[in-house]
């Protein structure tokens, strides 16, 4: 299982996760299901009428606006990342949070690097599953590495421009 680092009420924390990560051509266990968004597409309504926590997987290519009409009934939307260099799920992210307005998790899978830990919280990553072994000292300290941010985004933090118009 996967280390599974989640941002809760402004804090990082080691999270357990209950949710397993299923193969499309793995069956299907009990309990709560990360599933991709194809088999998501086939199974995913029967799934959550079973009273499970539901999550899909999407990968680079697969637009976020294609879960619009389920994403009151989705606990995770995990966004892959195939390489570091590939950062497509930042602009997902982002369209999750801000566009779609989605309050689940928005978990940053594959492979997740902590030297973009920063971008990720600031796009609106809220749970990260690091591939390079980061811990969560590791982890939060990466995210903090930069006091000011030049530009408002998916999360919460004043950009330099305002803090200096407040004097």
């Amino acid at each position: 299982m996967p280390k599974l680092i989640r941002l809760e009420a402004e804090h990082f924390v080691d999270a357990d996760d209950s949710f397993t990560a299923v193969a499309d051509d793995q069956d299907l266990p009990e309990g709560d299901v990360i599933v991709s968004f194809t088999r998501f597409q086939s199974e995913g309504h029967s799934l959550i009428g079973e009273g499970r926590r539901v999550g899909v997987r999407l990968e680079p290519d697969e637009e976020v606006e294609a879960l619009a009409e389920d994403l009151g009934k989705l606990s995770v939307v995990a966004l892959a990342f195939p390489k570091f260099r590939d950062g497509r799920a930042f602009t997902s992210a982002h369209v999750l949070k801000t566009r779609l307005g989605f309050t689940g998790e928005i978990r940053a899978v594959g492979d997740v690097v902590r030297d973009l830990a920063g971008f990720m919280v600031r796009c609106g990553f809220t749970a990260f599953e690091p591939a390079d072994g980061a811990t969560l000292d590791q982890w939060v300290r990466s995210v903090q590495r930069h006091r000011h941010v030049y530009q408002r985004a998916a999360d919460s933090r004043i950009p330099a421009f305002v803090e200096r118009e407040r004097g």
